[in-house]
């Protein structure tokens, strides 16, 4: 029977695309979901400035954190290996103590040990990393000109070629909050690109700039044994060799591949539930379209097993073909996702895609066994009927309600109330989404199961409208609707599918933003802002405090911290959000009501860089759900970020007094500073466009995904309207013109278009409803309804052109020749 199924797919190739086309475009999108996951965990990074040093050490970046409450375990569970930790990623940059680095001089066989800092500056609006000049020799640099001495500056070739500066120039500098000016005492030749523009400097000058003095970001470790340099180290850092250096000079990845891993993992499975989905649905229409053929098997002989082994090796070789061509160009468009995602700042553009043999497998891991089941499901209904019944069945759609169906729905339908009502009942602000967004998928998977059922109700329902519209053709297109049920639901599913997806969460996404909108501006204050990409020095908020019409100022620093005594139950591996302000001094620390402390409470935190705190709580707040965070003093926060300085200085203006006036006077008032003045609308702006990059990200992965079922139903329906001629030839010799076959097929689009919206709209209302009495209180979301009406537009067009374009075709010649081809 295999050799048969060759043959037949030899044969019939057209029938087959459909299959080919489904499978394909579903293995591609998950074999590059699962490069970008590859991608993720591997988080390779090619070191650059760090690349002569054969030993790294950097600062340990994880921080481990109780899963339960330590009170909690019996006392023989205390001990040490009895502990659960979560891993969470500190996302400050974490610095060594120079005392590290003379140990290691110390540890045998090391010749040479070299610390290295970094730290931003700018030269006019271009940006660049200053380091110290004895670094340069972890690269190497190669030196043109004197090394810098207290005062001067060693710049890089590439930022001297396009900056046409040159030996015995005078730089202004801005860093650490301050500007001086700089001789340029020599230029230095990378010996690779770097990503980042170099600025050299005299020891003394790197220490002072990068605010912190006696710390270093890396140390290079030249000679020695790596487990002898891991002794010395200890505790203190992690120790890296190859490309786990680059980890170390870009501890960004960390964080970035995090990222990168739950991105992948949600398209990538999204998108393989979807695949079966509409595998499942084109090879069943294809398998009932093809019900003459199968019959005629059946009724020379062909046994049931051997007729399901036809089916299923026909399918299984179409799939391998389609899965072969799909993880050969996998590769492919997960470089360009990644591509994407990089020049969004989604994730950092030093990582290195990394796409292996894992990714193929998942992808042939999860296509072929799709195809197989659908393949078996299709041909068990060819294969039951008797062969003397065979031919009679041929002409008539069979029953399509089995208790795989019932059961499927049963269960996808109690999982998506039982998401809804965990939604409203448990979850709180934006956090609502991680339930109710996989609330869509199984609301469609419920309805995609019993879809035939539910097109023939809902044609049903639709029956007078249409009838009364369009009169006939109407009527015809109904019955057609009505009769070829299942293949009816075989291109209502893929766009209820992308309705769905697309609708719930596009709004879930602008839901989520207005929200978030909404709780900045409630507790934003400041009517203007002073910013400085290199840090505000502290001598800034007094001179902004001076100028005329400013009722108050504050520094305005932003990171994470964990809390760690007492135990709280509310914090997970991200920790709770912080906000520095002036406002408050000392140790003093405001904490929402949801941490459950009182006033007087001491709280031991482990700030962003991982420095152990002691705080005490000073004011208990009520604030939004889901946008808690702790306030802590700006002096005790900004030190312990990679910065080292509050990065704004937020402005109230006093009564009476005119935004546009207080910006001009701080202008005037900070000229010289390495700073940007802007109003309210500024601070607004920017938080929006934090908000934006995690929109883009949402936008993308469904817009793929969409795509794929677009692709599908655009598939689906040629390969149902094509396989009608005799059909449509029928019509036209009982007196039907070709103008009313073509409009009663688009008719019949109108309704699959008008079906697929309908059961799409509530799909997505099963997850936006529930998101949006939680965070808004409201049961629509918030965003325009263009949205909804493109989508609904989007839907209508694609029907309406994937049935009358292969209906045009069909219907040309006479249709005397039509009724003379088989089906």
């Amino acid at each position: 029977m295999f050799s048969l199924a060759l043959r037949t797919v030899r044969l019939r190739k057209g029938g087959f695309l459909a299959t080919f086309v489904a499978v394909f475009f579903g293995a591609l999108i998950v074999s590059a979901c699962g490069g970008l996951m590859e991608t993720g965990i591997r988080s390779e990074t090619p070191v650059q400035r760090l690349a002569a040093a054969p030993i790294v050490v950097g600062g340990q970046q994880a921080l481990k954190l109780p899963e339960d409450d330590p009170a909690t375990l019996d006392p023989e569970d205390k001990h040490k290996d009895k502990h659960k930790f979560d891993n969470a990623t500190l996302p400050e940059r974490v610095r060594l103590d120079e005392a590290l680095a003379g140990r290691l001089r110390a540890v045998p066989g090391v010749t040479r040990v070299v610390g290295e800092v970094s730290f931003p500056a700018q030269i006019g609006s271009a940006s660049a990393l200053g380091h110290a000049w004895d670094s340069a020799v972890l690269a190497p640099y190669a030196l043109s000109g004197q090394a810098p001495q207290p005062g001067e500056v060693v710049v890089d070739a590439a930022l001297a070629r396009s900056g046409g500066l040159a030996v015995g120039d005078v730089l202004p500098i801005a860093a650490h909050g301050t500007v001086g000016s700089f001789p340029i005492s020599g230029i230095a030749e990378a010996p690779q690109a770097m990503r980042d523009s170099a600025l050299f400097f005299a020891p003394s000058d790197a220490s002072r700039l990068s605010g912190h003095p006696g710390r270093f970001d890396t140390i290079g470790v030249f000679g020695g044994d790596v487990a002898a340099v891991s002794a010395a180290v200890g505790d203190a850092g992690v120790v890296t060799t190859g490309v786990g250096r680059g980890a170390l000079e870009f501890p960004e990845v960390g964080k970035g591949g995090e990222d990168l891993i739950v991105l992948a993992a949600v398209s990538g499975g999204l998108s393989a539930m979807v695949m079966v989905f509409v595998v499942a649905g084109t090879l069943t229409l294809s398998t009932q379209q093809r019900q003459r053929e199968l019959a005629l098997l059946r009724a020379i002989g062909t046994s049931p097993r051997q007729l399901r082994r036809m089916v299923r090796g026909e399918a299984l070789v179409v799939g391998l073909l389609a899965v072969g061509v799909a993880v050969v160009l996998g590769p492919v468009l997960g470089n360009w996702l990644f591509d994407q995602l990089a020049a969004q700042h989604v994730v950092p553009d030093v990582l290195r895609f990394e796409q292996g043999w894992l990714p193929a497998t998942v992808a042939a891991g999860a296509s072929l066994p799709a195809v197989v089941a659908a393949s078996s499901v299709a041909g068990r209904r060819a294969s039951r009927v008797r062969p003397t019944e065979a031919l009679a069945e041929a002409a008539v759609e069979r029953r399509w309600l089995t208790p795989i169906r019932v059961i499927t729905a049963i269960l996808c339908f109690a999982g998506g109330t039982a998401l809804a009502i965990v939604t409203v009942a448990v979850m709180t602000g934006p956090v609502a989404a991680s339930t109710a967004g996989p609330a869509v998928m199984l609301w469609a998977f419920g309805l995609a199961a019993i879809s035939p059922g539910v097109t023939k109700l809902t044609a049903s329902l639709l029956r007078w409208p249409v009838q009364a519209i369009t009169g006939v053709n109407g009527r015809m297109a109904l019955r057609n609707t009505r009769v070829g049920a299942v293949r009816t639901a075989g291109a209502v599913t893929p766009i209820m599918l992308a309705v769905g997806i697309a609708t719930a969460n596009i709004y879930l996404q602008t839901t989520q933003e207005a929200v978030s909108n909404q709780a900045y501006t409630e507790d934003l204050r400041a009517d203007a802002v002073v910013a400085g990409p290199s840090g505000l020095d502290s001598s800034v908020r007094g001179r902004v405090s001076a100028v005329p019409g400013v009722a108050g100022a504050s520094e305005y620093v932003t990171s994470t911290v964990f809390v760690e005594k007492p135990f709280d139950s509310n914090q997970d591996k991200d920790g709770w959000p912080a906000l520095g302000v002036s406002e408050l001094t000392g140790n003093a620390v405001e904490v929402p009501a949801k941490l459950g402390r009182n006033v007087g409470d001491t709280l031991s935190l482990r700030l962003g860089d991982g420095t152990p705190a002691e705080v005490r709580v000073a004011a208990v707040v009520s604030q939004r759900p889901g946008f808690e965070r702790l306030v802590l003093p700006a002096e005790l926060l900004a030190p312990h970020t990679t910065l080292g300085l509050p990065p704004q200085l937020l402005v109230r203006a006093a009564p009476g007094v005119d935004t546009a006036l207080l910006t001009s006077r701080l202008r005037s008032a900070t000229a010289g500073l390495p700073v940007f003045v802007g109003d309210r609308e500024t601070l607004i702006a920017a938080h929006a466009k934090g908000d934006e990059i995690g929109a883009w990200v949402n936008y993308l992965l469904v817009g793929m995904i969409i795509a794929y079922t677009v692709i599908s139903v655009v598939n689906t329906l040629v390969m149902a309207t094509a396989r009608r001629r005799r059909e449509f030839g029928l019509q036209r010799l009982s007196g039907f013109t070709r103008g009313q076959v073509l409009r009663m097929a688009g008719i019949e689009g109108g309704l699959i278009a008008a079906i697929a919206v309908l059961l799409g709209t509530l799909v997505a209302a099963g997850a936006i409803v529930p998101f949006c009495l939680v965070v808004t209180g409201s049961l629509l979301p918030s965003g325009p309804v263009t949205i909804y009406l493109a989508v609904l537009a989007i839907a209508v067009v694609l029907s309406l052109a994937a049935i009358l374009v292969p209906a045009w075709a069909a219907t040309r010649g006479r249709a005397v020749d039509a009724t003379s081809i088989g089906e």
